[in-house]
């Protein structure tokens, strides 16, 4: 295998160092489960085998922790469990559950063992073994996140409903005196011999007798009876009849409704306001302050708004450049040694290389995050206990940050997540938690709901990322033989970790994530390069965070590099490639098509273009015609493998949205910076792909990876160099820029 560059060797001695000197002291400790929560407040006759199993002689609640975003995880997490359990979904209840450390995200960290996520070698895996035990015992996160949840839940909620299962056998093997061996389980009952069904919800009490069952064998997924198949999500009907609850859609009684306004030059003072006119509207209780800014209290969010926005404001400076071009100048000026992140991935000597020598500058604008559920979050304060209503990634630390708002205790502070109308890493921020906790402090007792209007939504997005790339290929024989890829940008993750708390010492892989580690190990000159800076706008992780802008960069300079060389863009990929997962998508995306060549016809084109991300190998081909009025997109093909499969239905559907949201951005999406103010305000001004404009999308599924992976942002980074190439084989017009409507037009 090729070798990892500096990042990855710099990360393995320190683990080395850790291994060898003994810090395995918290081994032992580290596989150590947390207490289950769901112990403290059982009922008589309840039992709860673990965190994620709770019956009692009325239901079956199956715990689904990990927050859902329209991704779906809520029902794989239930399919999971339920498939040990030997229940089905409709006999269940399902609970996001309590905030809890037992809830620990153990698949969060590996992306930070400095290790592409294809290597599995003996050393990786120890290596990314003690950062999860390092980081359980440190930080225990409570998190979803990074395509982490499957990876996350896959094997122990599955343990988790293997031990229930069990219990419960042994439970009615002591009931009926019948040999655990001759019992089995279906449709939750234990089902003796002569057909007597015995329902979990009445072994629940003596189950709650006995020492749970550990150490079951889990079932073959060739045996599986939900997982692995085509299923209905359990929010399906709630969310297509209207009846399902978001936060924005909490109620209680006596809730005030609040909205806030912050200086829209994100970090800028609050020098003056007068609210007076806003304080005489109807409806409105009362204006408060908080933390840069002023919020409304009204007896409904629209009042609010209004009055909100009656208020005059003198607001300080931005604490960054003003004007937007002055952020692409920045960037232009930080691709020297003072700036360097990290030299990430070194493969022979690009500069010593040899060939016809093609280069280019790409760029990637700052994004909004813009989910259609607009923040908010409903917060009561009492003198001993706070509750908090909304839908967070983070739910621990959301009530670590009320705890310290209030005064209150953090076991006393109950977040209760609800379904999120999206975030794409909006709500992995916490300001509005803030805001909200700020504003209900001083009205101590009352239930208040804050809601950001659509247009401070936008205004105090912390967007994705700005960046640059700078690239230089050789091409020598018909083959690609060199890439030098330079890449500066901010640093996502001290942004949006400085807003925790946190400082992170060390390089930010994510400005160079989905470049460094591109599993080429057949292209004998490979260098990449990140530069940071921290003096632009703030930023936060946008969905696939990195290897969407980065991709980009990669993949078009590659395409420019094939066509210098007069090469197949298909099969030169296919050559350069090391890695068999990634070698099998490409293959199958090409079979899926009929790829015959970039070029199919006057004015007509196919581009492809491959990213990995997130341990996932995703390839695209996208398929464009050149009309008089623009480009139509005709039709979309993608392969992927995320390993064992758990629903494939929503994997195809994360596909073809991620198709959608992937390409609808690279056309028509950036946010732009005046006086210090993000220019665009709502969705007319950074919109996604029309359904007009909406091709057909064929996807498929391989199973070859050894690891079960998540897919709900690697569809993401390859869409946007698919069709740029396509626009380049149809049209011979290179866009190197997004959005690309800035450079052609689109039907």
């Amino acid at each position: 295998m090729a070798s990892l560059g500096k990042i990855a060797r710099r990360t393995f001695l320190i683990g080395s160092a850790a291994v060898a000197g003994g810090v395995a002291f918290g081994v032992y400790a580290a596989r150590q489960p947390f207490p289950n929560p769901n112990l403290d407040d059982l009922g008589d006759g309840a039992v709860s085998f673990n965190p994620w199993v709770v019956i009692d002689n009325e239901r079956v609640t199956l715990v689904a922790p990990h927050a859902d975003k329209g991704q779906g995880i809520f029902s794989a997490q239930a399919a999971l469990i339920a498939e040990e359990l030997d229940i089905d979904l409709d006999q269940v209840e399902i609970s996001f559950g309590e905030p809890d450390r037992a809830y620990f995200n153990t698949a969060i960290t590996e992306a930070a063992a400095g290790f592409p996520m294809y290597d599995m070698s003996p050393t990786a895996e120890r290596v990314r073994g003690f950062l999860g035990g390092v980081a359980k015992l440190a930080f225990p996160m409570m998190a979803t996140g990074g395509s982490s949840a499957i990876p996350d839940v896959y094997d122990k909620l599955r343990q988790a409903g293997a031990t229930a299962r069990e219990t419960l056998k042994l439970a009615a093997s002591q009931e009926s005196g019948v040999p655990v061996a001759e019992l089995r389980t279906e449709r939750g009952a234990v089902i003796l011999p002569d057909g007597t069904e015995m329902p979990y919800t009445a072994l629940a009490a003596t189950a709650a007798r006995i020492e749970p069952v550990m150490g079951v064998v889990l079932r073959d997924p060739a045996d599986w009876r939900l997982a692995g198949r085509p299923m209905e999500r359990v929010d399906i009907v709630r969310k297509s009849t209207g009846t399902l609850t978001y936060g924005i859609d909490f109620r209680t009684e006596d809730m005030r409704f609040a909205t806030i306004k912050v200086n829209p030059r994100q970090g800028g003072a609050l020098n003056g306001y007068d609210a007076t006119e806003a304080e005489a509207m109807p409806g409105v209780e009362r204006t408060v302050e908080i933390t840069g800014g002023v919020a409304v209290v009204a007896n409904n969010t629209w009042r609010a708004f209004r009055a909100a926005n009656a208020i005059q404001f003198d607001w300080g400076d931005a604490p960054y450049p003003a004007e937007q071009e002055a952020h692409w100048d920045h960037l232009a000026g930080i691709f020297d040694d003072e700036h360097l992140n990290a030299e990430a991935r070194v493969e022979g000597d690009v500069d010593a290389a040899e060939g016809e020598e093609i280069s280019g500058e790409y760029r990637s604008p700052y994004i909004a995050h813009a989910p259609l559920e607009p923040l908010n979050a409903t917060v009561l304060v009492t003198d001993t206990r706070v509750d908090i209503w909304t839908g967070h990634q983070i739910q621990m630390f959301a009530e670590q940050i009320v705890s310290e708002i209030t005064g209150v205790d953090q076991e006393n502070v109950h977040l209760h997540n609800h379904f999120i109308g999206g975030s794409f890493g909006h709500r992995l921020e916490f300001e509005f938690i803030r805001q909200a906790a700020e504003i209900a402090n001083q009205m101590r007792g009352v239930p208040i709901q804050m809601t950001y209007s659509r247009e401070e939504d936008f205004a105090h997005d912390f967007p994705r990322h700005i960046t640059m790339g700078r690239g230089v290929a050789k091409v020598l024989n018909g083959q690609v033989n060199s890439l030098d890829v330079q890449i500066a940008g901010q640093s996502v993750m001290r942004s949006q970790m400085g807003r925790m708390g946190f400082n992170l010492p060390g390089p930010d892989t994510q400005l160079h994530e989905g470049a460094w580690d591109a599993p080429m190990f057949n292209l004998p000159n490979l260098r990449v390069r990140s530069y940071r800076t921290e003096a632009l706008a703030p930023v936060s992780s946008w969905r696939a965070v990195g290897a969407g802008p980065n991709v980009f960069i990669y993949e078009t300079l590659l395409d420019e590099a094939i066509h210098a060389a007069g090469a197949d863009p298909l099969e030169e990929r296919i050559r350069l490639m090391g890695h068999d997962v990634s070698v099998g998508v490409l293959e199958a995306v090409g079979e899926m098509c009929g790829w015959s060549g970039p070029n199919i016809g006057e004015g007509r084109g196919r581009g492809v273009a491959y990213g990995f991300s997130f341990g996932v190998a995703v390839a695209t081909i996208v398929e464009v015609t050149h009309t008089d009025a623009g480009i139509r997109l005709d039709h979309v093909w993608m392969a992927a493998d995320v390993g064992q499969v758990i629903d494939p239905v929503n994997l195809e559907n994360l596909a073809q949205g991620g198709v959608v949201f992937g390409l609808g951005h690279a056309i028509n999406c950036e946010i732009t910076y005046s006086d210090g103010m993000a220019q665009q305000t709502n969705y007319h001004a950074h919109e996604g792909m029309r359904i007009w404009q909406c091709p057909p999308i064929e996807f498929r599924a391989l199973e070859t990876n050894p690891k079960i992976r998540g897919f709900g942002e690697p569809p993401i980074p390859p869409s946007a160099p698919a069709l740029g190439n396509a626009i380049f084989a149809a049209t011979g017009q290179r866009i190197r820029e997004m959005p690309f409507n800035k450079h052609i037009d689109f039907v």
